[in-house]
């Protein structure tokens, strides 16, 4: 509602770095410019070859695929281990010409490192573009004593990695939805509040309510001993740690595992009853209710994923927001972006919703909360000339964020809009350009125009004075 979801998909599709899941490393995807940079650093007089791998395919037939490589426009190969340069055209003259596949490579070009002048590193970077188009995506500089290896594909760890979009971000887009849950967040599942409805309550005292029983007490008995040196059982569910928490879930006679014996017995109609008691909308388990695809969390600012930031209260994202940063092109780029942000952000907190979450769905929030939220987006819009109307916005306000309403409701006047408010609170009275008092009582004892004007004016109307006593 506050378009501040928008603005986070933008801020990670640009300035957000893919992490692999494996190794830890940052994904990176080599472009032309970044060897062309490369080779530019090199010591003055070093050989570079720029060379490319044969494909598998042509070892089956050589003759073949060297006759192809001529048309295309490839003249020569070069032994990467022994640094020696043969014409393709003497290997065709060959009855059977033979392939070192492990060593020899397609000389795309060969140079010595210089001062280049701009015709030359355009030559190049045509070299490169070329090699990368013709293996989709590997190239190789051999140095004389080391080869160096280029990837032009945004890959790591033996994962091929989506690169970030706005949509990638979007569970509102089939795109970026997690595919488990479809964008909900949630599945139907076990749900742990009716599997623990008292977490104050140990293992040993019976917390897990589906383990209860003289038939499903043996899972219980079966769990304190397998994890008897690992498990706290008199320690209440509430203050275990994550660690001792997904034992609980996750060991081989842990929860999970009970319900699956169940799930194996469905035949059985007491064990479909039992299945029913405890099934419930749960976190889904792919996305852990971030509702994105999985390999979106992968992507990260300041060690950050999107899914943290939506779960995030506006206060601690105003925080992370103050604490962000950036290298001087990733500030470039989100420099608008990051401005919109703050300024929704801020707006939040002065509204008095400092509490809220970015994913809180729409149905749980009150009358007055969708007000706010509404005007946070509608100050964000720089939108003039417009008419608003709000139904008492100071609902369940404290006095203090009922004074950084005022503030908002005034900005919102001064960019040239017409605010009209129908309220009860004294504070906002006394802050409005023009008031009009509709009574005497409510219902179909009011609808006259008791008094109209400012509030001072108000104040020495006596029929409103004696109303008012």
């Amino acid at each position: 509602m506050t378009e501040m979801n928008d603005y986070l998909r933008l801020l990670f599709a640009k300035a957000g770095r893919t992490f692999s899941p494996i190794s830890g490393k940052e994904v990176k995807k080599d472009e032309v410019n970044d060897v062309v940079k490369f080779i530019t650093q090199l010591p003055k007089g070093k050989k570079i070859h720029i060379v490319i791998p044969l494909p598998k395919e042509a070892e089956k037939n050589v003759k073949y695929y060297l006759d192809d490589l001529l048309q295309k426009g490839f003249t020569r190969l070069y032994h990467i281990a022994e640094k020696y340069v043969i014409q393709i055209e003497d290997l065709l003259m060959e009855e059977e010409p033979t392939l070192d596949m492990k060593n020899m490579y397609i000389l795309i070009d060969r140079l010595v490192a210089k001062d280049f002048e701009d015709d030359e590193l355009h030559r190049v970077a045509d070299s490169i573009q070329t090699g990368f188009d013709e293996t989709n995506g590997d190239i190789y500089l051999d140095l004389e004593d080391r080869t160096e290896h280029f990837c032009n594909r945004f890959e790591l760890d033996g994962i091929r990695f989506e690169e970030p979009t706005p949509n990638f971000f979007s569970s509102n887009n089939p795109y970026g939805a997690c595919p488990e849950c479809e964008g909900f967040g949630q599945v139907l599942g076990i749900d742990p509040s009716l599997v623990i409805p008292n977490k104050n309550l140990s293992v040993h005292e019976g917390a897990v309510v589906c383990w209860n029983g003289e038939k499903m007490s043996e899972w219980k008995t079966a769990f304190i001993y397998e994890n008897k040196n690992k498990f706290p059982i008199h320690k209440p569910i509430r203050q275990l740690n994550k660690e001792e928490y997904d034992l609980l879930w996750n060991s081989a006679h842990g929860i999970d595992a009970f319900f699956n014996m169940v799930a194996d017995n469905l035949y059985k109609i007491q064990y479909r009853v039992m299945q029913a008691r405890y099934r419930g909308k749960t976190p889904c388990t792919s996305c852990g209710g971030a509702r994105i695809r999985k390999d979106a969390l992968w992507v990260k600012i300041n060690d950050t994923h999107i899914g943290e930031l939506l779960d995030m209260p506006v206060e601690k994202l105003n925080e992370w927001m103050k604490s962000l940063t950036l290298n001087d092109h990733d500030q470039t780029i989100a420099k608008r972006i990051l401005v919109e942000l703050e300024t929704r952000i801020q707006t939040l907190l002065d509204v008095g919703l400092n509490y809220l979450t970015l994913n809180r769905t729409a149905n749980t929030l009150s009358g007055g909360e969708s007000q706010r939220i509404q005007l946070t987006r509608v100050i964000g819009s720089n939108l003039t000339d417009s008419l608003y109307i709000l139904d008492e916005p100071s609902i369940g306000l404290h006095a203090r964020d009922t004074n950084r309403l005022i503030k908002v409701l005034k900005r919102l006047r001064d960019l040239g809009n017409t605010v009209v408010v129908v309220e009860h609170d004294d504070q906002i009275m006394r802050e409005a350009d023009y008031i009009i008092d509709v009574g005497p009582f409510a219902s179909h004892l009011g609808g006259e125009i008791i008094a109209a004007g400012t509030y001072k004016e108000i104040l020495k109307n006596k029929k409103v004075s004696r109303r008012n006593t």
